[in-house]
């Protein structure tokens, strides 16, 4: 049974302990403060002694394909050789860094971002299928606007091909890894997805077929950048909308035989993640974020990217009606995790409302904190978060050390969703919370993120 501080192999890379920072919105782009500006979010959890850090998700492509503004693209070489001094700074502390790399085929900007959408009219967006009579549904209301180009066959291996390509480039710059997006509505999911994927050639038909991407991206880079560790998100549709609105969803058995599958290909670690199959709460549970939608100062910016204030109004409210269907579970996705780890033998990583030492610790399977013999069975190999790092960046200096409130130990971060929403208009993701940041400048003048 593991502990949060042994350390764990995947792909043949050493990992120095079991915590992990999962990928969030950096909002960097490509501009020239852009590695500065990664190596400000990254470096303080690799300083703080968190022992993998994946790098939120990367555009493989030049044009189109962000799903939200100021992604940062990894098509270009040249761009990606200047990130050594990111991937530079992390292995000083004795990390690993991941890259995740992604596509957002119909979740990007050019269907949902009205700004985005007048300043490039020309874009469409990648699209599996065609768009399922669901979105088509929205398209017509004008909450959304389609102009899908649906990937021929030859295309489908020109973009896997362009994962192969920044997979290479990411590691001549130093990366330790790669992590795909398999989840959160990205071109990995639609492939993956009955709801998405209604081809008819070697790519869709079946599951198995639905699964020949990921395959092929797995052959691109190992051609490519050789035997790079390679994981990615699984995905399990399971908090999509019930029958008749979604009847062809992944459920958590699909979710599962594909973990198996993709540890067939070669696969080196996998993240079983349950989301929907459209963008909604049940990717970031927690409370509506009030503070973030009566915010003026955003209220323009809102407007730009929604179109106008009553669709921004028409948003906001569903935000609140779904902060209200998916309720904020501890840990939501180790059952998830668990199922696939029965059927693995490659690392199992596991995200998602993880938010005490304890908790990581019975994920874990570890009794050492707890002294609980009755614990079940390991849900994961590694534990990892992502918004608790907007509001504590040095977070692992806590988690990690034993004496530093033990097992009860607690991220700050309440899981309000303040800091997603402005996302939207590309402002960084900061914690905006006022208690949260109270608290943590106490904790930081008692010295709790010092490493001892």
């Amino acid at each position: 049974m593991a502990t949060l501080e042994d350390p764990i192999e995947i792909g043949g890379t050493t990992i120095p302990n079991r915590l992990y920072r999962a990928p969030l919105l950096e909002c960097a782009g490509n501009g020239p403060d852009a590695v500065d500006t990664l190596i400000d979010d990254l470096e303080p959890a690799a300083a703080s002694g968190v022992g993998l850090l994946c790098q939120g998700a990367t555009i493989v492509r030049g044009d189109g394909g962000c799903a939200a503004p100021g992604m940062t693209r990894v098509h270009d070489p040249e761009f990606v050789s200047r990130l050594s001094r990111l991937t530079d700074r992390i292995h000083d502390h004795g990390g690993r860094i991941f890259l995740q790399l992604e596509h957002g085929g119909l979740r990007s900007m050019e269907t949902w971002h009205a700004e985005y959408r007048r300043e490039h009219p020309d874009l469409e967006q990648l699209a599996v299928s065609e768009p399922p009579w669901q979105l088509q549904s929205l398209d017509r209301l004008g909450f959304l606007e389609y102009d899908p180009h649906v990937l021929t066959t030859a295309e489908v291996y020109d973009l896997a091909a362009d994962f192969g390509r920044s997979a290479e480039y990411a590691v001549d710059a130093g990366y330790d890894g790669i992590h795909l997006s398999g989840a959160n509505m990205g071109i990995v999911q639609q492939f993956l997805s009955p709801f998405y994927n209604r081809r008819d050639d070697e790519f869709g038909g079946s599951p198995e077929a639905r699964l020949e991407f990921l395959a092929l991206v797995h052959d691109e880079i190992r051609e490519r950048a050789c035997n790079v560790p390679l994981m990615t998100k699984v995905p399990a549709e399971t908090p999509a909308p019930p029958a008749p609105v979604v009847r062809r969803k992944l459920s958590l058995e699909d979710g599962v035989e594909i973990a198996r599958r993709l540890e067939r290909i070669g696969y080196d670690a996998v993240v079983p993640v349950q989301t929907s199959v459209v963008w909604d709460m049940s990717i970031v549970r927690g409370e509506y974020p009030e503070r973030a939608w009566t915010n003026e100062q955003l209220r323009e910016d809102y407007d730009a990217a929604f179109g106008g204030a009553t669709r921004r109004r028409l948003v906001a409210a569903a935000n609140r009606v779904q902060s209200l269907q998916y309720d904020f579970d501890s840990a939501w996705n180790a059952e998830f995790c668990r199922r696939v780890r029965e059927r693995v033998s490659i690392p199992v990583l596991a995200e998602g409302g993880i938010r005490e030492r304890g908790a990581m610790y019975r994920l874990l399977g570890s009794g050492a904190e707890s002294g609980d013999d009755g614990l079940e069975q390991p849900a994961c190999d590694m534990v990892g978060m992502a918004r608790p790092f907007y509001a504590e960046p040095r977070l692992g200096a806590r988690l990690l050390e034993s004496d530093s409130g033990g097992e009860s130990a607690r991220v700050l971060c309440e899981s309000c969703n303040n800091c997603t929403v402005p996302q939207v208009t590309g402002a960084p993701g900061i914690c905006r919370t006022p208690d949260v940041l109270r608290k943590r400048g106490e904790l930081e003048r008692e010295g709790a993120y010092e490493r001892t």
